[in-house]
């Protein structure tokens, strides 16, 4: 599979797997806090300035929004956790849409999971890659606002974010400016391999 963004389609923003769509390609999860860039990074990735609504209020994202990528693969832009100013009970509610999706969904093949370079993993970021872990998820991680750190101290948060997630052999980690996209390629090229060297980690629910 050679991942060149042309064509992207947003279709269906999901709440329950009645409505997930039916196409028979592989999907990747992005997963991250509220605050993390996730929309900024769907957007940088596909090369679309506003597919993926970014919001100066973090937490807009309250579905699961599925984007058709060159009827390659599809992304899935899930709630961002730990920040959002919502309610116990949405919070409640987004986890279990997110639960329900990433434990049950055939097509599922990986998650990117999204954290801030500048700072060592939140508790929610330990939390969400240790569910990940504990059904076997493939995880990418992407360590984002690399062009906010000084390239002498890149590998040093590097570092930091692998020894607090404490992050399995099998996983990789990836820093990433959405400014200067420099890294895109080198993701799709990661994206690629696990789409590639993984079957369906569902296939036995």
């Amino acid at each position: 599979m050679n991942i060149n963004p042309n064509h992207v389609d947003i279709l269906i923003s999901a709440v329950k797997p009645e409505q997930y769509p039916e196409l028979d390609l592989p999907e990747v999860a992005l997963s991250g806090r509220s605050n993390v860039g996730k929309s900024t990074f769907i957007n940088t990735m596909i090369g679309r300035k506003n597919m993926a609504r970014t919001s100066q209020q973090p937490g807009k994202t309250q579905t699961l929004n599925f984007y058709n990528i060159d009827n390659q693969l599809i992304f899935v832009d899930v709630p961002g956790y730990g920040y959002a100013k919502v309610s116990k009970k949405q919070r409640e509610a987004f986890g279990k849409m997110i639960e329900t999706y990433i434990t049950t969904r055939q097509a599922l093949k990986l998650v990117i999971q999204l954290v801030d370079l500048r700072h060592p993993p939140t508790e929610d970021d330990i939390l969400m890659y240790d569910f990940l872990k504990h059904y076997d998820i493939p995880t990418l991680i992407i360590a984002t606002k690399e062009d906010k750190v000084p390239k002498g101290k890149i590998q040093k948060h590097i570092k930091i974010i692998k020894e607090t997630l404490e992050l399995e052999p099998g996983d990789s980690i990836i820093s990433y400016s959405s400014l200067n996209k420099e890294k895109a390629p080198l993701i799709w090229n990661a994206i690629d391999s696990f789409l590639v060297n993984n079957s369906s980690i569902n296939e036995n629910e």
